[in-house]
């Protein structure tokens, strides 16, 4: 009988930052650095400046129209869009190079689509994502022609998309094969239909901790009863659905 080859995608995410020092420390660290050790997926830090072409390396300019602060250029951007959309990725079982057809490119903005666990589900299942992490005070407005989604983790303003990215990037790579351990192997089964994740509070060793003013913050009693079925019902009354 002939034996057919399985070709699973190794997934490889993609930054495009002008701050690449940013990730170095955090990406390498724990689960995720070990995962990436292992060869779960792939993370490779792109500098943009490597993609502008003038000898000052300059990747922002002041906006038409007047107004504070500069905006990244778009030439840089597309640039690095560019090369990297027509780079390849691996095939966990060879290695070997093959054509990546499910890429997602993200562009963090404060006037993204909120995100949320049922979009980190459904991106775990791409095999690439090309993260764009903007910086001063805009992006040039046309890069969005250039993405596929415009993504913000809230209503509010931070000073770049480095830090909405290391969180993208930890939502979904712990939704990866071989990235968490045994401990959270259960997290299949508090997956919600809709790509949501169910979550209950928890508790472990002291039974009852007492604080400096003499406040006993105890465990709930069911938890410490062993009735699997009172506690299943507990933990379903207790539950939050997050999606």
């Amino acid at each position: 009988m002939k034996k057919v080859a399985l070709f699973f995608f190794v997934m490889r995410i993609d930054i495009i930052t002008i701050f690449p020092e940013i990730f170095d420390f955090y990406l390498q660290q724990s689960l995720l650095g070990k995962a990436q050790k292992r060869g779960a997926f792939e993370i490779k830090i792109h500098n943009l400046r490597d993609f502008a072409e003038d000898k000052h390396k300059t990747v922002d300019d002041k906006p038409f129209g007047g107004g504070r602060g500069m905006v990244l250029r778009i030439e840089p951007l597309y640039r690095a869009i560019k090369e990297l959309n027509s780079l390849q990725t691996k095939t966990k079982s060879t290695r070997s190079l093959t054509p990546c057809k499910q890429t997602k490119i993200i562009l963090f903005s404060p006037r993204g689509k909120k995100f949320n666990q049922r979009m980190a589900t459904k991106w775990s299942k791409l095999s690439r994502l090309i993260l764009i992490c903007g910086r001063y005070e805009a992006v040039d407005e046309r890069v969005d022609k250039l993405a596929d989604e415009k993504v913000s983790l809230g209503d509010f303003v931070l000073m770049g998309g480095e830090l909405p990215a290391l969180a993208v990037i930890e939502s979904i790579a712990r939704l990866l094969p071989g990235v968490v351990g045994k401990s959270e192997s259960l997290i299949g089964d508090r997956i919600t239909k809709t790509g949501g994740f169910i979550e209950y509070p928890q508790y472990t060793r002291p039974e009852v901790f007492t604080t400096k003013d003499s406040k006993k913050l105890k465990v709930p009693k069911v938890l410490l009863s062993g009735h699997h079925k009172k506690i299943a019902q507990w933990r379903k009354k207790h539950s939050k659905i997050i999606e």
